[in-house]
């Protein structure tokens, strides 16, 4: 059954089937539901550079498909590290080992698109997690990607407002900003780029900007150092950095070349290395994204479709994508993070204590910022 027909499928099962999946209503299973617990899930995620695929990502999800199955579903897990041929690769080893359903966070939307066809073959339906693939995909769930680059870049614009602080930086309107965007093979990158633009783009200098391979942070250091000896380190205002890892590379660039007056830069995860350095004032804001809502909604919708029920409202609006029209998609807010609202984000939800961000080297910095 492909993609499409499968759609029809689920979307024609009662709402109140829904009910069974926690455990309530009829325990007759209604013709072409599956009520059993036995579910296989194979999560495939995309890399291990960034913290939080492995730290809060798997477990969560791991938590919640025990908790929708009576603990009698188990989680199949694997992480391509960056590696798109690998990730087909193991997308296809789950599909020969029957899972039931896929959660699948591609390390290349493109690429991945034959082995979820080959999935889509063989009756197993995929939910595209974080990063939109293309294929036949039958949900999608992440965050509101586009806004993620509309709040990096209003919050760089907050940032250069009337100078670029003391020293001997000159300020937006001579000076120059480097925008360092993620990976072009992750759609997601694409969308962050957009929204940054969207912000920027007539309001400050553009001097350089990079796409940078597999988002790693050495690339991005890699990248940094070779904007500083064309631009000059003294000539940059501010650096747009998509996420995190790569804030960290930049910022060690910049500290490497003598610049000891940082520019702004922005960064996405709320990494705590990320929250740290925006307490030492060495970053200056990051986008916080809530991951727990991220991942249950993704093992909610896996759920569902293993039992061949209707996603109903766990899906809040459909998107579509190169090959597909109106997937059940759902979209998390994003939030602005900076050194003013870290106890009311990361530590309010229980991501941080204060005890693991204030380590030694930020204890001072952290006081002054009532963090204790």
């Amino acid at each position: 059954m492909n993609a499409l027909l499968r759609r029809a499928a689920v979307a024609a099962a009662a709402p109140a089937m829904a009910m069974s999946l926690f455990g309530c209503g009829t325990t007759a299973e209604p013709p072409g539901v599956r009520l059993s617990d036995d579910i296989v899930v194979g999560l495939l995620l995309p890399e291990d550079q960034a913290a939080r695929y492995e730290q809060f990502d798997k477990p969560v999800i791991e938590e919640r498909v025990a908790l929708l199955t009576n603990s009698k579903g188990t989680v199949r897990y694997a992480n391509a590290k960056h590696d798109a041929d690998q990730q087909t690769q193991q997308l296809e080893s789950m599909i020969e080992d029957k899972v039931d359903v896929l959660i699948v966070d591609a390390v290349d939307s493109k690429a991945i698109a034959g082995a979820i066809e080959k999935a889509d073959d063989a009756n197993i339906p995929v939910v595209a997690f974080d990063r939109l693939a293309e294929g036949p995909i039958d949900g999608y769930v992440s965050f509101d990607n586009e806004q993620v680059g509309h709040i990096q870049g209003k919050s760089l614009l907050e940032a250069l407002k009337g100078d670029a602080g003391p020293g001997s930086r000159p300020g937006p309107a001579s000076g120059k900003v480097v925008m360092m965007n993620g990976a072009l093979t992750d759609p997601n990158a694409a969308m962050f780029k957009k929204g940054a633009h969207t912000e920027l783009d007539g309001k400050v200098g553009i001097g350089l900007e990079y796409d940078t391979k597999d988002w790693k942070p050495e690339n991005a250091k890699a990248n940094m150092e070779a904007a500083i000896a064309s631009l000059g380190k003294d000539a940059i205002t501010g650096v747009y950095s998509a996420n995190d890892g790569m804030a960290g590379g930049i910022i060690a660039a910049l500290k490497a070349a003598g610049v000891t007056d940082l520019p702004p830069v922005t960064g996405q995860d709320a990494e705590l290395a990320a929250v740290q350095r925006i307490v030492a004032g060495d970053q200056y804001m990051t986008v916080y994204k809530q991951y727990a809502p991220e991942a249950e909604a993704a093992a909610e919708m896996a759920i569902l479709l293993a039992r061949n029920m209707s996603l109903g409202a766990a899906a809040h609006t459909d998107i579509d994508t190169p090959t597909e029209k109106s997937v059940p998609t759902v979209r998390i807010p994003v939030i602005a993070l900076t050194k003013d609202n870290i106890k009311e984000t990361v530590v309010a939800d229980g991501l941080y204590t204060v005890e693991q961000i204030c380590a030694p080297e930020v204890q001072a910095e952290c006081e002054k910022l009532g963090l204790e």
